[in-house]
């Protein structure tokens, strides 16, 4: 091979090695808006919110007389449990990252919307419910819900947030998904969830 191939053959090597690694990215960005995609967070958007980062791990409807979703429906009040003519509910399972090595306060307001505007707020359970997503502090370089948990354990693998949505929310999708910084209300991140 002579001289000249060789340093283009080399040439053409470099420049295909930096582009290849200029199409990965920069893994430090921070992300405050995305699109749920797939099953237990696979390729969810980990949500930069403050300082902490939440990923939506599942969301879905959830049916009060399947065994399997009576867990996420336990430590409600009466008034709670009663659904209107309508509605249904439907639960967010997410994870809080703390990257940091000091203890962070987690956000504790959230919200659902759909294309129509519609806005709904999670209704919380009594402490019976060991799914429920409490906010709190997330410990350094720790997560919520702790891996020692129930939440953690479960199918999920997420703190649930359980909301009561118009059951014509469900045609008026995407559902979206936000968070508010506990500590800077002006920082939020949303994303789309996968009903």
């Amino acid at each position: 091979m002579s001289t000249r191939l060789r340093k283009l053959t080399l040439l053409a090597t470099a420049v295909l090695a930096a582009l290849t690694l200029a199409a990965c990215g920069d893994s430090h960005t921070r992300v405050t808006t995305g699109t749920y995609a797939g099953e237990s967070g696979k390729n969810a958007p980990y949500l930069n919110v403050g300082p902490l980062v939440y990923q939506v791990q599942v969301s879905r409807q959830l049916n009060p007389y399947d065994p399997g979703d009576a867990p996420y429906l336990a430590g409600l009040t009466a008034a709670q449990k009663k659904l209107e003519p309508g509605q249904e509910w439907f639960g967010v399972f997410v994870q809080v990252y703390n990257n940091h090595t000091e203890r962070l306060p987690a956000a504790t307001q959230f919200t659902v919307t759909d294309t129509q505007g519609n806005t709904y707020t999670p209704v919380m359970a009594t402490a019976a419910n060991q799914f429920t997503y409490r906010g709190g502090t997330v410990p350094g370089h720790g997560r919520l819900p702790q891996l020692d948990t129930i939440a953690a354990a479960g199918p999920t693998q997420g703190a649930l947030l359980l909301f009561k949505i118009q059951t014509v929310s469900l045609d008026n999708r995407p559902l979206t998904f936000h968070v508010v910084d506990p500590t800077d209300a002006a920082q939020t991140a949303s994303a789309e969830l996968d009903v």
